[in-house]
């Protein structure tokens, strides 16, 4: 059965559908000697090529499907390259023959904690698409006053460039004065929503930190700058979240510190 390039690729590892697409709009995609346009479709007899490789449609099919939890220390970019030299989060990722790791969302350079990896690009996709309902919490420390208005309009909704954006869940965690911690709840992650929907009530964030996205917890043992492959129970949860089936058992990492 044929089905779009941007799935397949996705699903062999080269990365999200979003990037996939992108990847076909630049031409690096071609179908039976054709350059491939968003939309087409291929078979398991049709002769596709990725920056003039071969793929094989049906290799797809059986990928290895593995997950890394990183715990991404602040000042690490989530771009592979940057032409200011920055270090990356992919800089002390494991390396893999076939595929490549694919980011499961993003964080910005001010942000540490939970950042998933995934060589199986249809669960990338899926995981970051609003459809899903996948939430992600944070920690966060803020400086200014907290009243009950402050955070009824949080949970009511801001809008932030063109968007509702709204917590789910607002619970105090610890901390008094300055240092007062929060743990929020998102359904998205929008460029630093977190701390626009803080700076919009007037109150500053002063660290952030991801502990949570979906079923996966961030573990205490994992430290920042080490990543973790999930077993497969783990894994399990993640493709259970988005109905999609989990094939292949991964093999195991020894946590690495950078």
């Amino acid at each position: 059965m044929d089905e779009k390039i941007q799935k397949v690729l996705a699903r062999a590892g080269f990365g999200s559908r979003r990037e996939m697409e992108e990847w076909i709009r630049q031409g690096r995609v071609k179908i039976n000697g054709n350059v491939a346009t968003i939309g087409d479709r291929v078979g398991t007899a049709d002769a596709l090529l990725v920056d003039g490789k071969k793929v094989n449609p049906n290799s797809a099919t059986v990928q290895m499907q593995r997950v890394l939890l990183y715990n991404k220390p602040e000042d690490e970019i989530c771009s592979r390259k940057d032409p200011e030299g920055r270090p990356s989060v992919y800089d002390r990722l494991p390396r893999i023959t076939h595929g490549r790791w694919v980011a499961i969302g993003r964080l910005d350079i001010n942000t540490s904690g939970l950042l998933l990896f995934t060589t199986d690009g249809e669960l990338a996709n899926r995981l970051m698409h609003p459809s899903s309902n996948i939430d992600r919490e944070y920690a966060v420390r803020v400086m200014g006053e907290v009243s009950e208005e402050v955070l009824k309009n949080l949970l009511k909704g801001v809008e932030i460039d063109g968007h509702l954006c709204r917590f789910t869940d607002v619970q105090y965690y610890a901390g008094e004065g300055a240092n007062r911690w929060y743990h929020v709840v998102l359904m998205e992650g929008r460029n630093r929503e977190v701390r626009k929907l803080w700076e919009s009530q007037g109150i500053r964030v002063s660290r952030l930190k991801r502990v949570r996205y979906g079923p996966i917890f961030i573990p205490s043992k994992i430290k920042r700058g080490e990543f973790y492959e999930l077993p497969r129970d783990e894994m399990a949860l993640l493709y259970k979240a988005v109905d999609l089936p989990l094939n292949t058992k991964p093999r195991k990492i020894v946590p690495t510190r950078r």
